[in-house]
């Protein structure tokens, strides 16, 4: 069964908030945080360490 990975990654992020319930802006800011980190010239550095 192959499930697309953005639908993956909603119900694993639906089912953290419901679970864990982190503050909003915990969520804000680590969302925000990973898209500009992701966009910036360090990707390339940080790039070998997740993979």
């Amino acid at each position: 069964m192959d499930v697309p990975l953005w639908l993956a990654l909603i119900v694993v992020g639906w089912l953290g908030l419901k679970l864990i319930r982190p503050p909003w802006w915990l969520v804000a800011v680590l969302l925000l945080g990973g898209y500009l980190l992701a966009d910036s010239l360090l990707a390339p550095a940080i790039s070998p360490v997740i993979k």
